[in-house]
């Protein structure tokens, strides 16, 4: 995380709803000889205290799961992209790179079996509703046999979350006018428009 605290002044709910809505990032933790990270879909819960995934049986991870919870820490990327001096539109500017990134930390457990099929079904539902018209492509369409081969090679998990930070570094350092002059010459359309109308 970006120590300036100019960068690290969004509420944990915005942080916290920036994370619920791209459902996607990297769980990382402790090992020998460097950490563990796997990118995995999540669902984070509306109160923000826990997400719910699924890993791969085989990847290291989920073998640590087997002797209890382990600390964790998911990170969830946001728009990012460089940004050059010239575009301040002021003297004496330099390179630098904007970017969202929310870090939840706290411990990594495995679930019980059961709960992985309304996972599952939690899951393909909350990412196929954004596909919409397209008709929701559902679990229950996977044959019974072949599904159950699938579920055996994966393990539910469920992250207790007991700490939010979040960095979003969008020139906030910057007199407004070279903010919003830079932010007209940025090509990612997410990223210049968090640069426009900066989160609170």
């Amino acid at each position: 995380m970006h120590p300036n605290p100019v960068f690290r002044q969004v509420s944990d709910t915005t942080s916290l709803g920036f994370a619920r809505a791209r459902g996607f990032g990297v769980i990382c933790v402790n090992a020998d000889p460097a950490p563990l990270c796997s990118h995995i879909p999540f669902l984070l819960a509306e109160d923000g205290t826990r997400a719910e995934a699924h890993l791969v049986r085989s990847n290291p991870i989920a073998g640590l799961l087997g002797a209890g919870p382990v600390a964790a820490r998911l990170i969830v990327s946001g728009a990012d992209g460089y940004i050059s001096p010239d575009w301040y539109q002021a003297k004496d500017q330099v390179p630098t790179w904007n970017y969202v990134a929310v870090h939840l930390t706290g411990e990594l457990t495995a679930k019980p079996v059961e709960l992985l099929r309304p996972h599952l079904d939690r899951l393909s539902a909350f990412f196929e509703t954004r596909l919409l018209p397209k008709p929701i492509w559902r679990v229950d369409k996977v044959d019974d046999a072949a599904l159950a081969r699938m579920v055996r090679m994966i393990l539910p998990v469920e992250l207790s979350i007991t700490n939010v930070e979040a960095t979003w570094k969008l020139s906030q350092n910057k007199a407004a006018p070279a903010r919003l002059a830079a932010a007209d010459m940025v090509t990612d359309a997410a990223l210049a428009e968090a640069m426009r109308v900066l989160p609170d």
